[in-house]
């Protein structure tokens, strides 16, 4: 991602930021905050780097969901499974770090799926209030693992799109 394209990135996360500090975000139509009985959390998340590019596998027992994500998102997500912390904070980083500062926190994730494509639904909880934002499903990810907030996704998307695993492996969540 060039400059202007991180620029971008960082006004985009700054915008959130802003709208839930004068609490003015209005929660977008999407997932339920509270998980329903047919959604099933994730156990674990491992990065790969397959041929096609790198890949964030979400795992239920046998199963995982990969997910595709640019470099730039892989290498955030390895880098908080890996606990390393990068020399200057990345743009999730700096996202965790100004929900913190504002004492709210990302309460749960909850990936879907529409024609092929998934996406997240970031819930962030300001005081007693949630507040439901569309995300992509790395950057909720991404999100989730620093906020250790629970993952879920809906069963039917892990008999449409899991595949099977011979082991276990993987951080768990």
């Amino acid at each position: 991602m060039n400059r202007l394209g991180r620029s971008f990135l960082v006004c985009g996360w700054a915008g959130v930021v802003f709208s839930l500090a004068a609490a003015t975000a209005a929660a977008e139509d999407g997932p339920k905050v509270v998980a329903e009985p047919a959604e099933v959390r994730v156990q674990s998340v491992e990065v790969i780097f397959s041929q096609v590019g790198p890949v964030v596998l979400l795992k239920f027992r046998n199963k995982a969901v990969p997910v595709f994500v640019d470099s730039l998102v892989a290498g955030s997500i390895q880098g908080v499974l890996a606990g390393q912390k990068p020399p200057r904070p990345l743009s999730h980083d700096l996202m965790h770090t100004i929900l913190e500062a504002l004492d709210a926190k990302v309460s749960q994730v909850v990936i879907t799926e529409k024609e092929g494509i998934f996406y997240g639904a970031l819930t962030i909880l300001a005081g007693k209030t949630p507040k439901v934002f569309d995300s992509r499903s790395s950057d909720a990810i991404a999100l989730a693992i620093r906020f250790k907030a629970p993952i879920l996704v809906h069963q039917s998307l892990v008999d449409s799109f899991g595949v099977d695993l011979p082991g276990a492996r993987g951080k768990v969540l």
